[in-house]
């Protein structure tokens, strides 16, 4: 059982920036590629980015591509979303997750990660 616990999220203007954290503990972080997805208020969840075991390959989703980065240590067991230049529309509940899976791969869909965290709050005012 893998333990995940965001943290970061908070209220900022548009433009701001703000790192997001997430601490992993009960299994071997560097077996799992992890994967940050988000939640807006009458909406779907939506893949946001996502980081291979080594942390060589990463993913974006196009509507982050430029503003957003995601980054792990893998002996602090820990994954971080870096959010720049925010809009209203980055507004949401932000997830991290943990996926068992195979080196080198960073997957997009949410149905293949295995474990997920609580969500941290993240309001972007105008």
């Amino acid at each position: 059982q893998v333990l995940l616990v965001e943290s970061g999220g908070g209220l900022v203007q548009v433009g701001g920036s703000l790192r997001l954290s997430c601490v992993a503990s009960g299994g071997i972080f560097s077996r799992y590629a992890m994967g940050w997805f988000r939640r807006s208020p009458g909406k779907v969840r939506e893949f946001v980015a996502a980081i291979s075991r080594s942390g060589g390959t990463t993913n974006l989703a196009d509507s982050v591509k430029g503003r957003f980065d995601i980054s792990r240590d893998n002996a602090k067991n820990t994954v971080y979303l870096q959010m720049n230049s925010l809009k209203p529309e980055d507004t949401a509940i932000y997830y991290c997750a943990a996926d068992l899976t195979p080196p080198g791969q960073v997957p997009t869909k949410g149905s293949t990660y295995n474990y997920w965290g609580q969500g941290t709050q993240v309001t972007v005012s105008s």
